[in-house]
This record gives structure tokens, sequence and C-alpha cells, in this order.
């Protein structure tokens, strides 16, 4: 950063100052547990030597606290992929179960907003598709913050909801799934070439709430890839040059997760694993009724607290997922 020439490249200086940022972060955090545990141990030394039952429970939320700060730091470690540092754009789509599904993609988009804002993350609605019931046939989100895609990568697959529906009035038991699909947030063109003669653009109208303005303007845009066949549509914003640059990030990051998986095919084709990469499998069960549990089919996590999880409490889930990769 000291070089004469170091703000002439401006998208070159912005990565090295947001690498500088990540460092100098993993360090505080490191002293922060660091500092955690010498209070502990001066706060165990005085309990000893005045027998102070007070000051003992307090070396021991010290000591409780400086093991949580450990953990989360030991899960930053793990995130050693390429794209693990991005931000995160999360689409959830209603699958089996029509008005069922279509309020458990709701739920879902409650609980990825309430983790988010447990960790400090911004979200922000890029597209939606509201149903005319209730709920969301489809919705799409950026999750702004760091490591956001290293840590919701995990959450990609289908998600099985088993509850008393309340849209039935015979009280009967419904299984309803929706699919997450996450994706790396593209920060700069280079780390995905899109040919302009590869776009093809349309201009719609935006359907849905939004006044007069929304209902007579061709505002929304929808893009489709041609070499790939990957189609993007969006409608929030009220300009079409908005919505195009939105729709071109969005496509950006599908086409980046493209690259991905095929690279995780590939990988695992040298490997000889037998276990499909697919998008479409399912990854966790939420049983509200005839019990209450969370379970993750992947690793066996699971959680009797549902209400805490569909409260956004996922690290659980997610350190397991990323032990089971480290494991792998």
């Amino acid at each position: 950063m000291l070089e004469p020439n170091f703000w002439d490249d401006k998208e070159s200086s912005q990565k090295v100052i947001k690498s500088l940022s990540e460092v100098k972060d993993g360090v505080r955090k490191f002293r922060y547990a660091e500092s955690l545990l010498e209070d502990a141990e001066a706060s165990w030394e005085l309990a000893v030597e005045a027998d102070e039952e007070e000051l003992a429970q307090e070396a021991a939320k010290l000591l409780d606290t400086c093991g949580k700060e450990l953990e989360n730091l030991d899960l930053e470690l793990m995130l050693s992929g390429e794209y693990d540092n991005h931000d995160a754009i999360m689409t959830l789509h209603a699958g089996a179960g029509g008005l069922e599904a279509q309020d458990w993609v709701s739920i879902l988009l409650r609980m990825y907003t309430r983790y988010a804002e447990r960790h400090g993350y911004k979200v922000e609605m890029l597209d939606s598709l509201p149903a005319d019931e209730g709920g969301y046939k489809s919705v799409t989100i950026s999750i702004v913050g760091s490591n956001a895609y290293g840590y919701l990568r995990s959450e990609h697959g289908v998600h099985r909801l088993v509850r008393i529906s309340p849209y039935d009035a015979a009280g009967r038991r419904q299984t309803s799934f929706a699919s997450v699909e996450v994706m790396p947030q593209v920060e700069d063109d280079s780390e995905v070439e899109i040919r302009p003669e590869d776009i093809q653009m349309e201009a719609t109208r935006s359907s849905g709430a939004g006044g007069q303005h929304i209902n007579k303007t061709s505002s929304a845009v929808r893009l489709t890839h041609i070499p790939t066949g990957i189609v993007v549509f969006c409608q929030e914003e009220r300009s079409q040059f908005s919505n195009r640059d939105r729709a071109m990030q969005m496509l950006r990051s599908k086409l980046l997760e493209l690259k991905i998986q095929q690279q995780e095919a590939e990988l695992a084709e040298i490997r000889g694993e037998q276990h499909e990469i697919g998008w479409g499998r399912q990854i966790r069960s939420y049983v509200f009724q005839p019990y209450r549990l969370v379970k993750d089919l992947r690793t066996g996590y699971e959680m009797g607290n549902v209400d805490a999880v569909m409260d956004g409490e996922l690290d659980g889930f997610i350190a397991s997922y990323l032990h089971g990769e480290t494991r792998d």
C-alpha cells in the first residue's frame, strides 16, 4: 500500500484493502480471545486466593466466552474455498405443496434474514415473485458480509417441512418442499466473462404491487444467457437500467456457481466418488408435527429447539457441514 502507484489501479487496490481488512479482523478476534483467557486466569487465581465463589463463576463465564470465540475462529479457518470470502446471492423456490410450499419459502426467507442479522450481515431483496394467496413462489436476496458465501453455501439444496397445515380445515399433516440456491456474488467482471452477443434481453412490465408506475412501464428485465440457457429476471427497481444491472449481477453469480459445480463434479470423478453432486438433493428436514426436530440429512446434526432454528440459529448446522468437508 506504500507503493507510489498503489492507487492507480482502483480494482486492484480495493482487493488489497479488503484482504488487509480480513487479516486485521482475524487478528483482532484472536487478540480478543487471548484477552478473555488472560482475564479468566486472573479471576481464577483471585478466586483461589480469596476463596470467592463469585470470582470462580466469573472465571468460568470468561472461559466459556473464550471457547466460543475460538470455535468461531476455527470455523473461519475452514473457509478455504476460492470464493468463500465473497458475499452471497440466495434464491428460494417453492416446490411441491402449492400454497403450503409458498408459505414455506416465506418462513425460510425470515430464517435466513434473522441469521444474517445475528451475524451483522446486510440483506437486500434482488427479486421476488409473490404468490397470490401469500408467501412466495420464488425470492432472491443478496447477503453482504464477511465470508457470507463460505458459510451459507452449506444451505444449498432442498429443504423439507412437515407440519399441520394452517391452510387445511381438516387439520391434516402436510409435507412441502422448497429449494435453496446459494451463489457467490461476483465482485468484478474479470471473475466471469460474459460476451454481449451471448445475452438476450427482454423488457417486460412488472407484476405485483407497486402502483401505477410499475404496471405502465416496461421496467422489468429478463436476461437469457444463450450458451447455457440460464435465465434471470428482475423487477424490484423502478428503472429498467437498474433492473438490468441487478439481473447481470445475478447472471454472473449463476455462471460462477455453474463453474464451481463443474469443478466439483470433475474432482468427484477423479476421486471416484459415487454420491450425487446435484443441486436438487434433499439436505434438511424441519418437523413441526408430530414431534419437533430439525435434522440435517448429510451430517446427522439435529436440534430439538425448532423455534430457535427458525429464528436464524443455524451455526450448529453450518459448523457440522464444514467439519464434515474438512474430514472428507
